[in-house]
């Protein structure tokens, strides 16, 4: 049996990489890194942005809330400022029973005038949505390894 290696996973990728990974202009990228705080991209000597896994995750993340969901840019850095702090507080040791209030956003932050948001349902569909978007990705890379293999017989 032939040995098999890992696919190798890139440190840094580039703004054209992410780009696209997820379908959209390099100038919505690099929009998005300087409006959210949570990307930080590294930069080369040349000045070009590296983006790192943990970016990409959160740039899926925003692309899901504002392309998807249809939420501003603003209704989508406090839903994400929602759901850090609520992962915060799930990771917290002494954390009890997750509340499950709804909160209620006012002003023009969804499109659509004012929104209600459950944070705790809303955060866990995100999270699965992800979960299953990595593992789309994981087999995808595999059935693309499997076609390479049969092609070559």
């Amino acid at each position: 049996m032939p040995y098999k290696d890992k696919p190798i996973e890139k440190m840094y990728y580039t703004i054209g990489e992410v780009a696209s990974m997820l379908h959209v202009n390099t100038s919505h990228i690099r929009f998005w890194s300087k409006q959210f705080d949570v990307i930080k991209p590294a930069t080369n000597k040349k000045g070009n942005r590296l983006f790192t896994a943990k970016d990409i995750e959160n740039f899926k993340v925003i692309f899901h809330l504002v392309k998807e969901k249809g939420f501003t840019l603003k209704g989508a850095k406090i839903e994400m400022q929602q759901m850090r702090k609520k992962m915060r507080i799930e990771q917290h040791p002494s954390a009890a029973v997750p509340s499950t209030e709804t909160q209620t956003v006012e002003g023009p932050l969804h499109g659509r005038g004012s929104f209600e948001t459950s944070t705790d349902q809303s955060t866990k569909d995100l999270v699965n949505k992800l979960e299953v978007v990595k593992s789309l990705e994981k087999i995808k890379s595999s059935l693309l390894e499997i076609q390479k293999g049969l092609s070559a017989i």
